[in-house]
């Protein structure tokens, strides 16, 4: 019988993460400081983030420990399984083997853990009493949530208020774990109620919550700011996915030809990619395709430019593809990737042709999501609906050409807190939004000003 799940032993769990900075073929263009238009420093990010974050934001150590306490928690569900999609690839006439990582077996239902248990362990160790954070679908929040659980913090929760409404199960389960979920903006901070005062009705963004996040951890010594996607460390904690697929597809027998993710900030798509771009770096033969909902196209419509982080414009200047830090994205169902950026390593590889990227309406990737769950039983969340939607459109290709081929992609997250996005697309309710060009241009017209 052809095998269908790779499982690994908790002995195999990866002991260090890889680290791309150390590897990557171009340098990155450095972050900077927001007045000085000057690299920032490790001093500049110190109100924010612990010293042993900081040294991983810029470290270009190719790889990093990770601490056995970390280890430790991981092992409550890692290593996750790697399947091979025989239904999926039978229902479509496929000559393509799918096979899929699959990140929905954490506690929070997805990849976040991964990074969210290894920022509350480095703050823990720092003294940091809480820490704060944004949200977009709650996948983060969540993760956050059950990480400082765990490791004795608090934690203060800013959620995209168009989530906050069509997920309330989400933030009842970051409830569940102690944490406070205020919906954003909020009138707890300034950043908040100025957006407020301007548009009482604003859905809010990923934008958004982070001003109202940073702004809260900068106004209480005892508390740091936690990101979930974009920055370095955060990508570097991720590759724990990447680095246990490598093994197993090794016990599969065969390597993709192409490597596939959603990408909404970059974390989940980078956690399984660059342990695979490494070997691209050294000459192999294989492709890798972000994919993005049409109505956030940050890397397929956006521009490459210095822009900030966050909508309040306080966070340093990141070169990345953008749509402009003022974009407030429509109330699509994939929470998770309504960002205006994207994180600048994913940003500089995309930009030099290592990476491609894909854009999909709504209403496509929900078919696809269905047409997944049908074969393979597992729901996806609707930010990893985008990747399947891409991976049917591969094998398909390599039916209509009928060749072989391996594509790999990271189921990072299931749907359960999602079925009202599902019933909305079974139902015929499910809209399609495109983000016009010339919102795109209105609003990267104000960035040439932040240009160095």
């Amino acid at each position: 019988m052809p095998q269908t799940k790779f499982v690994l032993d908790e002995s195999d769990l990866p002991q260090a993460w890889y680290n791309i900075l150390a590897d990557l073929p171009l340098p990155l263009p450095p972050v900077l400081h927001p007045a000085t238009r000057q690299p920032i420093g490790p001093d500049d990010l110190a109100p924010l983030f612990p010293p042993q974050i900081v040294r991983q934001e810029v470290s270009t150590e190719r790889e990093v420990e990770i601490p056995e306490p970390v280890r430790e928690i991981y092992r409550l569900w890692r290593p996750t399984p790697l399947y091979r999609a025989h239904r999926l690839e039978r229902a479509l006439g496929t000559p393509a083997h799918i096979y899929y990582k699959y990140e929905g077996t954490s506690p929070a239902g997805s990849h976040k853990p991964n990074t969210a248990v290894a920022q509350a362990f480095y703050n823990r160790e720092a003294g940091v009493r809480r820490l704060t954070t944004e949200t977009g679908a709650g996948q983060w929040g969540s993760a956050l949530a059950l990480a400082c659980r765990l490791f004795g913090l608090e934690c203060t929760v800013y959620m995209v208020r168009v989530s906050y409404e069509q997920k309330p199960y989400r933030r009842v389960i970051m409830e569940t774990w102690g944490a406070q979920v205020l919906p954003s903006p909020s009138e707890q901070t300034r950043a908040g109620r100025t957006i407020r005062e301007r548009d009482p009705h604003s859905p809010g963004s990923l934008g958004i919550a982070i001003s109202e996040a940073v702004e809260d951890a900068a106004t209480h010594e005892d508390t740091k700011y936690s990101i979930g996607s974009v920055a370095n460390h955060v990508l570097l904690h991720q590759t724990v996915i990447g680095l246990e697929a490598r093994r197993q597809m090794e016990l599969a027998g065969e390597y993709p030809d192409v490597v596939i993710g959603c990408v909404g900030g970059g974390s989940n798509y980078a956690g399984l990619a660059y342990p695979f771009l490494a070997d691209r770096f050294k000459g192999k033969d294989v492709r890798f395709v972000a994919v993005e909902p049409e109505a956030c196209p940050s890397l397929t419509r956006g521009r490459y430019l210095y822009d900030f982080g966050d909508t309040a414009a306080t966070t340093p200047l990141f070169k990345m593809y953008t749509l402009g830090h003022t974009f407030i994205p429509p109330g699509i169902h994939a929470g998770g990737l309504r960002y205006h950026g994207a994180a600048p390593s994913l940003c500089l590889l995309y930009d030099a042709g290592y990476v491609e990227a894909a854009a999909y309406g709504q209403r496509a990737v929900f078919e696809a999501a269905v047409q997944f769950a049908r074969s393979e039983g597992i729901v996806p969340a609707p930010e990893s609906a985008h990747a399947v939607r891409r991976v049917i459109d591969e094998a398909l290709e390599a039916r209509e050409l009928g060749t072989p081929r391996v594509v790999l992609f990271n189921l990072s997250g299931h749907g359960h807190f999602d079925l009202q996005a599902y019933e909305e697309y079974l139902s015929g309710r499910l809209e399609d939004y495109a983000y016009p060009a010339e919102a795109v241009a209105a609003a990267t017209r104000e960035l040439a000003a932040l240009q160095p």
